[in-house]
């Protein structure tokens, strides 16, 4: 079962980058997001209804969900949207990849989890992967600054996203039914970004065109309800460190809708990282004893 979450998931956001990048332009980040979230905790609590779930939860969980539907479905997707709106979205899904480096280090501060070795090391390998697949981007008509302030911003909903996992390992340990949580934590997310395009006095607004709808309900259904649940459910079964190793693989799909829609240019710099990032990524989650026996053996070596 965990095999199946882990590819529906892979497959399921490896697509919705590319997807996000359609609802830009006319309507206001935050009202899309709010329109996908608001649609998915639609979806999910007539579901519930329907399978007759009972969907009351103590208010310690609800708290938690607040901060979810803050960390998994308002802020930090206003920073991975207007960080698409400034570099291509498979490099936004790449820097998403560092997930798995940012919930070792969260579970070492919130959770006291010992940070390994080859945590140290895998996460070197992914920044220097990163580093080399900007490159490309680079090299573009982008100006720089744009670059920047877009990786920024994609490094912050990273983490704000790594925040979420480690609530989501809390409701985890405290039996809180993965549907029931997402219904609650979207909707709780999506007041939260109501409030905020009301305090920007952003007027309410919607665009009509096939793209932009087809793309609403593919966030929302496939790419919500169903990408949430299996993600979540995965992080349940194994913990958040090798569910967020699903990452690694994002970009690979994501990358691929980017140069055949968005002008991203491969190079050898560029392939060469996208291996790097997958490598660092297979070191943090490879067992330990591999790791030093082949540091062992390059010592040896030398």
């Amino acid at each position: 079962m965990s095999l199946f979450l882990y590819i529906l998931t892979v497959l399921i956001w490896g697509t919705t980058w590319f997807a996000i990048s359609l609802q830009l332009g006319v309507v206001p980040v935050e009202q899309s997001i709010a329109y996908r979230f608001g649609l998915a905790s639609l979806v999910l609590f007539i579901g519930l209804m329907a399978l007759r779930k009972n969907i009351r939860l103590p208010k310690a969980a609800h708290l938690r969900l607040l901060g979810q539907g803050m960390c998994l479905f308002s802020l930090n997707f206003i920073c991975f949207y207007f960080a698409t709106d400034r570099i291509p979205s498979g490099l936004v899904s790449v820097v998403f990849s560092m997930a798995t480096i940012l919930n070792v280090l969260n579970n070492r501060i919130i959770f006291g989890e010992v940070i390994s070795f080859k945590a140290v090391i895998g996460g070197l390998f992914g920044l220097l992967g990163l580093a080399l697949l900007i490159v490309p981007t680079l090299e573009s008509d982008t100006a720089i600054r744009d670059v920047l302030i877009g990786l920024l911003l994609a490094f912050a909903g990273t983490y704000c996203f790594s925040l979420g996992n480690m609530i989501g390992k809390w409701n985890a340990v405290n039996k809180v039914d993965t549907a029931t949580g997402n219904a609650f934590a979207m909707l709780y997310g999506t007041v939260m970004l109501i409030c905020f395009t009301t305090f920007m006095g952003h007027p309410f607004q919607i665009d009509l065109s096939i793209p932009y709808l087809g793309a609403l309900v593919y966030l929302a259904i496939p790419g919500s309800v169903i990408g949430f649940t299996a993600y979540l459910s995965l992080v349940g079964r194994i913990g958040p460190e090798k569910a967020a190793y699903s990452t690694v693989l994002f970009p690979i799909i994501a990358l691929i809708f980017s140069s055949f829609f968005e002008g991203y240019h491969w190079n050898f710099l560029a392939v060469s990282g996208l291996f790097i990032v997958i490598l660092g990524n297979v070191i943090v989650f490879s067992p330990s004893e591999f790791i030093l026996r082949k540091v062992k053996r390059g010592v040896s070596a030398v």
